[in-house]
């Protein structure tokens, strides 16, 4: 499974909220790529400008990787104590970083904003 399916999964989350559209099909990820039903902590950090606009960590692997991300995601976008909930200007010009603790070890991805600012 690439980093970009990882990814992909932690922005749909958020464009669920903002979209108001639930666009996510759990069943079919978790046929496609298994792994995605193991349990494992992640931790999302979204930046904008180049600084953090919100943050969530899991402490300890409670749910699957796939529920993990998008629950993360969620919270790091509008439920950050930190900052106000996420509105879609800001979101297009959003950095994703994702970072997943496995058994194996931290594994960290991040993404591209949708749009350059």
């Amino acid at each position: 499974m690439s980093q970009s399916v990882l990814l992909t999964i932690a922005r749909a989350s958020i464009e669920e909220v903002l979209q108001a559209d639930i666009s996510i099909d759990r069943t079919q990820l978790l046929e496609q790529y298994p792994i995605l039903s193991q349990p494992m902590a992640t931790r999302i950090t979204l930046y904008h400008d180049n600084k953090i606009r919100g943050s969530a960590m899991s402490e300890t692997a409670q749910r699957s990787l796939l529920d993990d991300i998008i629950h993360n995601a969620k919270i790091a976008a509008f439920q950050d104590d930190n900052f106000d909930p996420l509105v879609t200007s800001e979101y297009l010009h959003t950095t994703i970083k994702l970072t997943v603790f496995s058994p194996d070890g931290e594994l960290s991805h991040q993404s591209e904003a949708i749009l350059k600012s």
